[in-house]
């Protein structure tokens, strides 16, 4: 792994230990991915603000202006890492709190298949039971905007957009937490989505943008 102990020291939490996670990423990253997986030197600062969040380190996500409230959306190009460090920040949660990362094209053509229960089925019914207690599962919406628009027995509907807004409506209510990830840049996703959804993705995300290029071999 290409990691400078010096500029480390510049990454300090009271929660968690930076070396250690980035070792931690690079083992299982090779485990899961394959060798060529990599943990890059210029992406630290955004990793250790993820980790900063992940572990609720209060003190660093406030210096950062990341709300423990909210989920994160990470941006950036093709290829630069996004969707697998999602999968692999789950390691670091509890089981109440792991997250799955489900493909936004999986979910409209399984609403294609299956109608509108699948808006309900990540959104209002997306739930789990934890200590005699209902509570939100968490959901990482990974290549967001993507996916098409689906018709189901020719009702066109942006899936996506209905499960952004049922979801938003659970952050205000019952503190659900939603994570994604996109290629796309904000007024694509208004341009997508309409300014009423991106207006309750402001509320519910935390931007955080990789500005790397495309990392596969």
């Amino acid at each position: 792994m290409a990691s400078n102990e010096i500029n480390l020291k510049n990454y300090r939490s009271k929660k968690f230990q930076f070396h250690h996670c980035l070792n931690f990423l690079q083992k299982a990253g090779q485990t899961e991915f394959g060798n060529h997986f990599k943990i890059h030197e210029a992406d630290h600062e955004i990793l250790f603000k993820i980790l900063a969040y992940f572990y609720e380190d209060e003190e660093i996500c406030s210096d950062n202006n990341i709300s423990l409230r909210k989920g994160l959306l990470l941006t950036g190009p093709v290829g630069c890492g996004k969707t697998k460090l999602m999968m692999l920040f789950r390691h670091f949660l509890h089981k109440v709190h792991k997250y799955s990362v489900k493909s936004t094209r999986d979910i409209a053509y399984e609403f294609m298949e299956h109608g509108f229960s699948v808006i309900n089925k990540y959104s209002k019914a997306h739930f789990q039971r934890y200590q005699d207690q209902l509570v939100p599962k968490t959901l990482c919406l990974d290549d967001l905007g993507l996916e098409s628009t689906i018709k189901h027995f020719g009702n066109e509907t942006n899936t996506i957009a209905e499960i952004l807004l049922n979801r938003y409506h659970l952050f205000t209510t019952r503190s659900m937490i939603t994570h994604a990830t996109t290629n796309l840049i904000p007024t694509e996703l208004e341009n997508l989505y309409g300014n009423r959804v991106r207006s309750r993705m402001r509320e519910m995300f935390n931007l955080i943008a990789f500005h790397s290029t495309d990392k596969r071999a």
